[in-house]
């Protein structure tokens, strides 16, 4: 009976709902399944044939641990999913610039480097902002994003003006990058989209829309996600950035917008994204057949 742990984080460490989907699938395929909190150092992911990255969502929080643990499944190639350089070069999300250089149309984005000295001033003017979101460069869920605007119809709890902007942005620059990007009122208005692919092939899509008030499309904000069917033209652009992933891929979420007749990349997730496989009946056996497929002689 082949072995599979489903890396996870201390709150999730009976995983959750879409995560107990995928188990059970692996489990009627004759797979044993544990979950494994990701920084537990008793685990020994050795004794496990398979090793599926699912809710490490404190990754985060400690950033190079995370690598350290990624970096050492490099010597057990196949035994980690996703495979571990390829995540390796989606945990910081300065790899929208390189998407970018590649020709993929994304979200404009600005990094303010860690230990630098950025104004954020100087870059909404530059860019022609009048509002933007900044966030972490190595973030989950949302924590640490805030809104930027002067307009006081616009403040709320993670709103704030250009000015303490400024303060904030330079504050946590002392020790991290930090992508700063325009608001795009069309995620208030139509919503995000989110493209999973499984074993390479689309499976399902979702939209997110944040609350009445809110820019932030995570449920834990009030975000409402929902299943939902993109248009083609979409899901071949979505198909084209996961191509951009030289190595083989047992999951991938294309987050993006549509503005102006394009879809513009908002990320690539292929660490730790949220799946939403209890909003498409038979994606969680599609994953499930997408692991047996990639580990099979």
């Amino acid at each position: 009976m082949p072995s599979v742990a489903i890396a996870t984080c201390e709150q999730f460490a009976d995983l959750d709902d879409d995560d107990r989907l995928f188990a059970e699938a692996l489990v009627a395929r004759g797979w044993d399944v544990a979950p494994r909190v990701w920084d537990d150092p008793a685990v020994d992911w050795g004794r496990f044939d398979r090793v599926v990255i699912r809710s490490t969502w404190t990754y985060h929080e400690r950033p190079d641990a995370y690598r350290a643990w990624l970096e050492g499944f490099r010597a057990a190639p196949g035994r980690l999913w996703n495979p571990p350089d390829a995540v390796l070069a989606n945990v910081h999300k300065g790899y929208l610039l390189d998407l970018e250089r590649e020709g993929v149309p994304i979200v404009p984005t600005e990094v303010a480097k860690g230990g630098g000295a950025v104004a954020l001033a100087d870059v909404l003017a530059r860019r022609g902002w009048d509002r933007a979101v900044v966030k972490p460069a190595i973030s989950a869920g949302a924590a640490n994003t805030w809104k930027v605007s002067d307009d006081p119809a616009d403040h709320g709890p993670v709103c704030f003006d250009v000015a303490r902007s400024g303060r904030l942005l330079r504050d946590a620059t002392v020790d991290q990058d930090m992508l700063i990007q325009p608001y795009l009122p069309e995620i208030a208005s139509g919503g995000e989209w989110s493209l999973i692919f499984l074993g390479g092939a689309y499976s399902h899509a979702l939209t997110k829309t944040p609350a009445e008030g809110d820019f932030r499309v995570q449920s834990q904000h009030g975000g409402t996600i929902t299943g939902a069917e993109p248009p083609a033209w979409i899901v071949e652009q979505a198909a084209k950035v996961t191509a951009t992933v030289a190595a083989p891929l047992l999951y991938a979420r294309v987050d993006g917008v549509e503005r102006d007749g394009r879809f513009l990349l908002m990320e690539l997730e292929i660490n730790e994204p949220y799946l939403g496989l209890a909003h498409a009946p038979g994606s969680a056996d599609r994953l499930a057949d997408a692991l047996v497929a990639a580990t099979s002689p």
